[in-house]
């Protein structure tokens, strides 16, 4: 039997807090009464009015920071602590922590939940006087991601406060904890692709305009596409089509409309404007409509000081030297790129979003050093030279 450490007491007491997004009260009820004893001033709020369910639903957002000597460099850790829906099936009920074999059990044990309880245990043993650390902690990261970290932002920004670096907890370990951290990500764009034609009766085809037939082109032409072939940082853009839909019931209708959906992730060598250009005027050729929702331009923090304090924390623990890497999703980063530099380093993802979500106990500990590591790192750096690229 292993004696329980303060990080895997965090973390079952976050696990503990049923928050599939979007997530309010009692998980951040949770998260605050383990920062306060450790002297950090806890603010909550909550953006968004609109029904349950809906985009618009509310959000609960929590900014709590420890304020260095005046004048000393100010670190932040990020993350979320809401969930995606557990599903069905589950060997443990995934909202009651369990500890079986060197594992522990739980929905939000690996995303994220775990490592914002590291990121706490971290912070113990930081001493106030090595500098400022705050917590920007989000509700919302699973979700539409609307009201949550851009939230805080525009929070801290009305009160002039503003990180020097950043360390975001999003699980980036592949095989083992270490070989992996996140120094940039590709951008996202989704396209929903309409083309409208006449309804009528396949019998009579002259009467009708049949609309699919011009979307299946577009879709040829656009699956086609070659956008790059990767950069030194990152790998190749791709685009995927992710939907179509006619939704026509009837076996001797010609549809009046033809719909679809496609989702890009793209390298530095794009914006999101410019590939809603350019898919737009491909729709148009071929006699449709292009609808756009960017979700995210590509950034790199650009390798330097951070990274390598980073890497080395990482490397004096673990054994291993990281992969500095952009591959994978979005997350938070993308926003709080835009407030300072941000990189992104935490557990073993391979069961995140999984029946049975699991992390394994020793990572815990060994995750709270590396963060108090970082952060002492961090607070000493001299961040002047230190930057995200576009």
């Amino acid at each position: 039997m292993h004696t329980m450490s303060q990080s895997l007491d965090y973390a079952k007491r976050l696990i503990a807090v049923p928050s599939v997004t979007p997530a309010t009260g009692g998980v951040f009820d949770a998260l605050e009464a383990m920062l306060e004893p450790l002297g950090f001033a806890v603010h909550r709020f909550r953006r968004g009015d609109g029904p349950e369910g809906s985009d618009e639903a509310p959000v609960e957002n929590l900014f709590a920071i420890r304020k260095g000597p005046e004048g000393s460099k100010h670190f932040a850790f990020a993350g979320h602590l809401d969930v995606v829906p557990p599903g069905d099936s589950w060997t443990f009920d995934p909202f009651e922590p369990t500890e079986h074999g060197d594992l522990l059990y739980g929905r939000g044990a690996v995303d994220m939940k775990s490592a914002i309880a590291c990121m706490v245990a971290a912070c113990a043993d930081i001493p106030q006087e090595a500098g400022t650390i705050s917590f920007i902690i989000t509700g919302d990261e699973e979700g539409p991601a609307l009201h949550g970290t851009r939230a805080l932002i525009d929070y801290m920004a009305a009160d002039g406060i503003r990180p020097d670096l950043c360390l975001v907890g999003e699980p980036t370990s592949v095989n083992r904890l270490g070989d992996m951290m996140k120094i940039g990500r590709r951008g996202s764009v989704n396209i929903w692709l309409s083309v409208e034609g006449t309804q009528g009766h396949v019998a009579y085809p002259h009467l009708a305009d049949n609309p699919i037939p011009k979307l299946v082109a577009m879709l040829a032409e656009l699956d086609a596409l070659v956008l790059d072939e990767g950069t030194d940082w990152f790998q190749p853009s791709n685009l995927e089509i992710t939907d179509l839909e006619v939704g026509n019931r009837a076996h001797n209708v010609i549809p009046a409309v033809a719909k679809a959906r496609i989702s890009i992730r793209f390298n530095d060598c794009h914006s999101g404007a410019s590939l809603s250009e350019k898919i737009g005027a491909i729709a148009e050729k071929h006699g449709g409509t292009a609808l756009p929702i960017i979700s995210g331009e590509p950034f790199l923090t650009a390798p330097g000081a951070f990274s390598q304090m980073l890497s080395d924390a990482i490397e004096a623990e673990t054994g291993i030297a990281p992969e500095q890497s952009t591959t994978g999703g979005t997350s938070d980063a993308r926003f709080l790129r835009n407030v300072c530099p941000v990189i992104e380093f935490g557990l073993c993802n391979a069961t995140m979003h999984k029946r049975d979500e699991a992390v394994a106990i020793a990572d815990l500990d060994a995750l709270a050093r590396i963060y108090r590591s970082a952060a002492l790192g961090a607070l000493a750096l001299d961040t002047t030279q230190e930057g995200s690229d576009a």
